[in-house]
């Protein structure tokens, strides 16, 4: 089996894990901010944001500094000793990095041609590596200094819960003893103009399954999982993922592709469905997937499962989700917090959406196994499930 042996995370809801712990039972999120210096029409939207000073990145390492790998040693900080006591027991080259990212350093791309735009030159503190989506994993490997597998997966909103599989399929394969796993996305302005230009920036702040919900909030953060074979309190019991292909950026209507991966992951860990005490649903407050996965939820659970979305108090982080909402899993799991509940202070639940488990108000967990899902672009989905071994 394989375990959770320690995780590190930022996001919204804070920079340590006492403060996210707080804000997730207290359901506010201080990084949930209206900001107006990011769409090109400078209208104000609401995103994601991880307060307060980040690490450097060292001088060594300069050619890989960006904002997306501050958020991953940030989080690496708070794991640090752990990945270090691992490094020591099985050796540098047994220590694999898989990430998930889709911005990696973009914001820094976009910066430097801002700057190349008057003076016909990049500044000299640009290096082209720095916007590669495969930078995050070689940065962590260098910084450890590891000489084990590192690779990082773009696959939009399911990177980094691919991630996390495929941390799992390399230690059940004999390629590495220890996996560090996860990833990091940074606010920029491609995405977010990009996701405006879908129309599917959300108005306000993000109302997963409300009636009027009207798109997403973006934001940005960083989640690291240390995958050991020894023992600890939470297992990844099972993992799934398919491809459905039906659209480039809508779901399957009837969510074929999202209920493959959930029974997937199910079927890994000898598990039903009448086994899992909460399902932290991808739950993106856009019209489409909302309905699709509640639809997918019903049919496969039969509303006796727990579930909501996370992402009203975190933005929905793309590449850096699956991780963050796996971690979040793993935190309610190790400290025993309520489930949060879906909030409709401000939005009226969408009622034709059927009666699919939503969690409406905080409860304890019942069964200690914790299912999470990712489903991205293209019809690329995943699901995490955690648990008590």
């Amino acid at each position: 089996m394989i375990y959770f042996s320690a995780v590190g995370m930022v996001n919204a809801l804070g920079s340590q894990l006492d403060e996210i712990a707080a804000n997730l039972v207290a359901r506010q999120s201080p990084g949930m901010q209206q900001q107006d210096q990011w769409l090109t029409s400078k209208k104000n939207i609401w995103l994601g944001l991880v307060s307060g000073a980040l690490p450097e990145v060292p001088q060594a390492l300069a050619c890989h500094r960006s904002r997306n790998n501050q958020l991953l040693m940030a989080a690496l900080q708070q794991i640090r000793p752990q990945v270090e006591r691992a490094i020591g027991k099985y050796g540098k080259d047994r220590v694999a990095v898989v990430l998930g990212t889709s911005t990696s350093g973009i914001a820094e791309g976009e910066d430097a041609v801002k700057f190349s735009q008057p003076e016909g030159v990049f500044p000299h503190e640009f290096y082209y590596q720095q916007q590669e989506l495969g930078d995050p994993s070689q940065f962590l490997s260098k910084l450890l200094d590891l000489g084990g597998v590192a690779y990082t997966l773009s696959t939009a909103c399911s990177s980094s819960a691919r991630a996390i599989i495929s941390g799992q399929r390399l230690i059940e394969s004999g390629l590495a003893d220890v996996a560090l796993v996860g990833g990091a996305d940074s606010l920029c302005r491609m995405p977010i103009n990009g996701f405006n230009s879908l129309e599917a920036l959300s108005e306000g702040r993000c109302t997963p399954f409300a009636a009027d919900r009207d798109g997403i909030n973006i934001g940005e953060a960083a989640a690291l999982i240390l995958l050991t074979r020894e023992p600890a309190a939470v297992a990844l019991l099972g993992v799934g993922e398919s491809s459905d292909a039906w659209h480039m950026s809508a779901p399957h209507p009837q969510g074929e592709g999202a209920e493959q991966a959930m029974r997937m992951a199910l079927e890994q860990a000898d598990l039903s469905s009448q086994d899992v005490g909460y399902i932290n649903l991808h739950g993106t407050a856009t019209e489409q997937n909302d309905r699709v996965e509640a639809q997918v939820i019903q049919r496969l659970f039969a509303g006796a499962t727990p579930c909501s979305s996370t992402k009203h108090l975190t933005g929905h982080t793309l590449g850096a989700a699956g991780a963050t909402e796996a971690a979040l899993g793993w935190l309610i799991l190790e400290r025993d917090l309520p489930l949060p509940p879906q909030d409709f202070s401000m939005a009226e639940l969408d009622t034709s959406l059927g009666a699919f488990g939503l969690l409406l108000q905080p409860q304890r967990l019942k069964k200690p196994v914790i299912l999470s899902n990712s489903f991205a672009f293209g019809g690329n989905n995943a699901s995490i499930l955690l648990g008590k071994p």
